[in-house]
C-alpha cells in the first residue's frame, strides 16, 4: 500500500516520524509531501515542494500522487492544496482519505466545523492528543511518536556537577505556561541556587535535543495534555513535570495498559515549585524517575504499537 502523507507545515515533526516509521516498521511505502517550514526548528524533509525546481521533480511528484492509496492529511491540509501546476484534488478519485488534526488554534476553535466537514464527505478524523478527542468524540486518538532507537532520543548520562538544569522547550511560550515556569523557579532559586533554568527556542531541532539531553529536569506544561516534547524526554530518560488532567490520564492509562505514568503531576505554580524542589533535592528520585521514563516508551508507548492503531484505521477506510 502506497500512503503519502500531505501538510503545509511538519506538525511538531510527527510527518517524518511516521513516514519513517511506516517505512521502517512495515511492508507499506509512505511518502511525506510538505510546503512550509514554521519556528525555524527545521525537522527533516522528503518531499518538500519549494525544493522542486524543474519538470523531472514535478513529474516524480505526480507519480506518487497518482500511485498513492491513501491521502493521509495533517493540520489543516486537504485537497486544495498545490505544488506548483499539481493540484491534489485532481488526484483524490479512487482514494482513501483520511484527516489528522494537530490542535491548531482554528480547530480547537471550531471543532464542530471540521466534525460535520467530515462527516458530510464520509471521511474519518485522527487526532494526536486525547483532548482532542473530546473536541471531536467521533475521531480516533493515534499517539505521537518518537525514534526511540535514534540517538539523539537515547538516555544519556548527566552528572550535575554542583547544577541541576531544568529546562523546557517550547514553540510558543504564550500557550506553555512558560511564565509560571520562570515565576516558579525564579523563586526556587533564592533558597537553591543550584537551580539553572533553560529554555529552549528558536533552536534547529537536532540542537534542541542535543540541549534537552544535557539536562536533569524537564517541564512540558500545564494545559492539561502532553505534547511532543514529553515524549523526547520520558525517551530520553528523564523525568518530566506535566500537568495532565483526569480526561488524558485516563485515556494514556487505556492505550498503555499501566495504572501508573511516569509524569511528574503539577497542575499549578504550588503544585510545580513542589515538584521541582523535591527533584532538586533527590537526585536518587530524579535517577528512578527517569529510568521509569525510558521503560515507559520502550515498553507501552514504542512506534510498532501506535502503527497499529494507524493500520487498523487504515483498514476501514
Amino acid at each position: 500500500m502506497n500512503i503519502v502523507m500531505l501538510t503545509e507545515n511538519d506538525p511538531a515533526g510527527m510527518g517524518i516520524a511516521f513516514t519513517h516509521a511506516i517505512n521502517r516498521y512495515t511492508d507499506h511505502r509512505c511518502r511525506l509531501v510538505s510546503c512550509q517550514e514554521r519556528y525555524g526548528i527545521n525537522f527533516e524533509k522528503d518531499i518538500y515542494a519549494p525544493d522542486i525546481k524543474d519538470d523531472n521533480g514535478f513529474q516524480t511528484l505526480d507519480g506518487i500522487l497518482k500511485d498513492a492509496d491513501i491521502f493521509h492529511f495533517h493540520i489543516l491540509s486537504d485537497e486544495t492544496m498545490s505544488f506548483g501546476s499539481l493540484r491534489v484534488k485532481d488526484y483524490i478519485k479512487g482514494k482513501k482519505i483520511i484527516h489528522h488534526h494537530h490542535g491548531h488554534p482554528e480547530f480547537r476553535a471550531n471543532p464542530d466545523s471540521f466534525c460535520a466537514k467530515y462527516r458530510d464527505l464520509g471521511r474519518k478524523m485522527l487526532v494526536s492528543t486525547p483532548d482532542l478527542h473530546r473536541m471531536a468524540p467521533e475521531s480516533t486518538w493515534i499517539p505521537n511518536i518518537v525514534p526511540l532507537d535514534h540517538p539523539l532520543f537515547m538516555p544519556a548520562q548527566t552528572r550535575r556537577n554542583g547544577k541541576v538544569k531544568i529546562c523546557q522547550a517550547p514553540t510558543r511560550k504564550d500557550l506553555k505556561n512558560t511564565d509560571d515556569f520562570i515565576h516558579v523557579t525564579d523563586r526556587l532559586k533564592l533558597r537553591l541556587p543550584q537551580i539553572e533554568r533553560v529554555i529552549i527556542e528558536q533552536t534547529q531541532y537536532q540542537d534542541c535535543l542535543n540541549e534537552k539531553k544535557t539536562c536533569h529536569i524537564h517541564f512540558d506544561h500545564m494545559q492539561g495534555y502532553y505534547g511532543v516534547s514529553s515524549l523526547e524526554s520520558l525517551s530520553q530518560g528523564k523525568p518530566v513535570i506535566a500537568g495532565l488532567d483526569d480526561w488524558n490520564t485516563k485515556y494514556i492509562k487505556r492505550f498503555t495498559g499501566r495504572d501508573s505514568l511516569p509524569w511528574c503531576i503539577a497542575k499549578n505554580r504550588e503544585e510545580l515549585e513542589k515538584t521541582i524542589e523535591n527533584l532538586v533535592m533527590d537526585p536518587y528520585l530524579c535517577d528512578d524517575l527517569g529510568k521509569q521514563s525510558r521503560d515507559f516508551m520502550v515498553n507501552v508507548w514504542n512506534e510498532k504499537r501506535v502503527l497499529d492503531i494507524l493500520f487498523q484505521v487504515y483498514s476501514t477506510l
